[in-house]
């Protein structure tokens, strides 16, 4: 009999992603309409409009006002866009950008960085918060509506399961600093 030499591998424990969310905060008025026509056309989706929860006079916001815009990417589409963001990282990420539930964040300075993307003289040139979750199958028993349940922290993504996903399949190298 010959001897497998890939070692089982429980599909419940397989670490996949979630969904991608990206985020531009850019300020009331005109630059936020020119800001989602962007994240538009970066990711193919419309983006949704956020709203400032507090008033800070020193910055001129008002609570209530429009001020970022945010699109969740989920599939596929995740997949792909986080492909091309991460090659506008130069495929680079620091090992401070993930958190304890082994969720990632960066941020691209310029939507120009992103391959495939042209640049508009009339819109302006945009920078975005990339976040990144991560799941494992049966995650879902903690979100869900009816009979929702605790979920046990072998079934939690951890910060090494994270970096391990990424770099086996995006390529990512992860450094220190």
């Amino acid at each position: 009999m010959v001897k497998n030499p890939m070692p089982n591998i429980n599909p419940m424990q397989k670490v996949m992603i979630d969904k991608v969310v990206v985020n531009m905060s850019v300020g009331p008025g005109e630059r936020l309409e020119k800001a989602v026509k962007v994240l538009e056309e970066i990711v193919g989706q419309k983006p949704c409009k956020r709203r400032a929860k507090k008033t800070i006079r020193e910055f001129g916001i008002r609570r209530g006002e429009e001020m970022a815009c945010i699109a969740t990417l989920r599939g596929d589409k995740a997949k792909d866009f986080l492909q091309r963001a991460l090659a506008a990282k130069g495929n680079v990420i620091k090992r401070e950008s993930f958190d304890k539930n082994g969720n990632v964040s960066f941020g691209i300075r310029e939507h120009l960085d992103i391959p495939g993307t042209k640049y508009d003289p009339n819109l302006g040139i945009f920078g975005m918060d990339v976040t990144v979750v991560f799941k494992k199958p049966g995650y879902r028993v903690a979100k869900r509506r009816r009979k929702r349940s605790k979920v046990g922290n072998k079934q939690r993504v951890k910060v090494e399961e994270a970096m391990e996903y990424l770099k086996s399949n995006f390529g990512v190298e992860i450094v220190e600093g």
